[in-house]
């Protein structure tokens, strides 16, 4: 069924939570206090298909169940194949693993030179600050170590990481993430922010959070001020369908957006949730509305248990090629694949270029015509610009203009 939406209203509202006080509603600590942690708190408020028991019997093994009141509010109960249902609450798919699966899919652990930080590319890190996130992605590419359900003991070392970056003067680029940075308080967030701001060499810093699409409230004034004296600091957030666009977030968005924070937004293709051109289309065009620029569109990371959500990547290119051209291209991720096994990302484009020579390219274009690019030049004597015919002028426009009389 072709994926319809109203794109004039964003959700809101406290939904099931209606009687409780607005005040307590938007408090990020409340939300967290009363997240969704277990079958029985689920069973409250929705019937759980087979598939879904199982996997719940088996997340304290795997990725803790955890979803926020705010998030759940926006999934459909009703709806077993709810493409934000299946971002949240486990599916006995995630016991089955494959033989190309990895727990540690990147490969971070081997280019971790001190606990809690990956230095994979020449001049820029990746500081680990947490093991905790507001809600449990199923198809986290950390979900070896966040939440610790798989006792993964992993403690990062702020100290011991900010020494290593004030040493290696080749790190100009350090992005904080997790877990997630920003479920750590406001008075720690600075601590790490002004650390890394006295540190000369360091120039660009970035911080990679699903907070704002599962706890908005989050987003507060004070929060604000903070990367408002630190900025600026770039921010990356993590929508993967249109129905997470809501008001709250949208509101959220702004707030970061008029504190100097430059926001883009990384989705990752996943089966049955937005691996649809229409639902892509609509997911973009809301994010270029909320001041945020779609960034990357990720091919899923080769997680354990991870395969009922794996996407063929010439699905991934055909979706590409169904924005390329067909809408603005600050609305057009970049498709890209992240190495297995710590290579980096790869971009993955459609193949529009047909062949290369020495004298030109040819290619096509998002209709299928075909063009071609010179790569040559052959000069012709004594011809000037007023020469050129202009394809819509008048027949005579190629003979010499009329002199100007002062």
């Amino acid at each position: 069924m072709p994926y319809t939406e109203d794109r004039a209203t964003w959700f809101e509202g406290q939904g099931l939570w209606q009687h409780i006080p607005e005040s307590d509603w938007r408090s990020w600590t409340w939300q967290l206090k009363h997240r969704i942690t277990s079958v029985a708190q689920l069973e409250q408020f929705m019937t759980l298909t087979p598939d879904e028991r199982a996997g719940c019997a088996f997340a304290d093994q795997k990725l803790s169940l955890a979803i926020t009141p705010y998030f759940f509010n926006l999934i459909d109960r009703d709806d077993p194949d709810c493409p934000l249902r299946k971002q949240v609450i486990p599916r006995a798919g995630e016991r089955q693993l494959s033989a190309e699966e990895q727990l540690d899919s990147l490969g971070e652990d081997e280019h971790s030179p001190v606990p809690g930080l990956v230095h994979r590319y020449p001049d820029r890190v990746l500081f680990l600050v947490t093991d905790r996130c507001a809600a449990y992605c199923r198809y986290c590419t950390r979900s070896r170590l966040v939440s610790n359900a798989q006792d993964y003991n992993f403690h990062p070392e702020y100290e011991q990481a900010l020494r290593y970056i004030e040493s290696h003067p080749e790190v100009r680029d350090v992005l904080l993430s997790g877990g997630d940075p920003l479920l750590l308080s406001d008075k720690k967030l600075e601590h790490l922010l002004a650390r890394l701001r006295a540190i000369k060499h360091v120039e660009f810093i970035r911080i990679g959070s699903r907070i704002p699409v599962f706890l908005p409230q989050r987003i507060t004034p004070e929060l604000c001020e903070v990367f408002k004296k630190y900025g600026p600091i770039w921010m990356s957030i993590h929508m993967n369908h249109p129905k997470e666009a809501t008001q709250e977030l949208k509101d959220a968005c702004d707030r970061l957006a008029f504190a100097g924070v430059p926001l883009g937004n990384q989705s990752v293709l996943l089966k049955g949730v937005n691996d649809d051109a229409e639902v892509m289309q609509a997911l973009v065009h809301r994010l270029l509305r909320m001041r945020v620029r779609p960034y990357y569109l990720y091919q899923m990371d080769l997680i354990t248990g991870g395969a009922h959500f794996k996407v063929d990547v010439r699905q991934g290119l055909a979706i590409i090629e169904s924005l390329r051209g067909h809408t603005t291209g600050y609305a057009v991720p970049q498709y890209v694949i992240d190495a297995p096994g710590g290579g980096g990302k790869v971009p993955i484009n459609p193949d529009y270029v047909e062949k290369i020579t020495d004298r030109e390219v040819v290619f096509r274009n998002y209709e299928g015509a075909r063009f071609s690019y010179p790569l040559t030049s052959t000069p012709v004597p004594d011809r000037t610009p007023a020469d050129v015919p202009h394809p819509h002028a008048h027949p005579h426009a190629h003979l010499p203009p009329h002199p100007v009389v002062p």
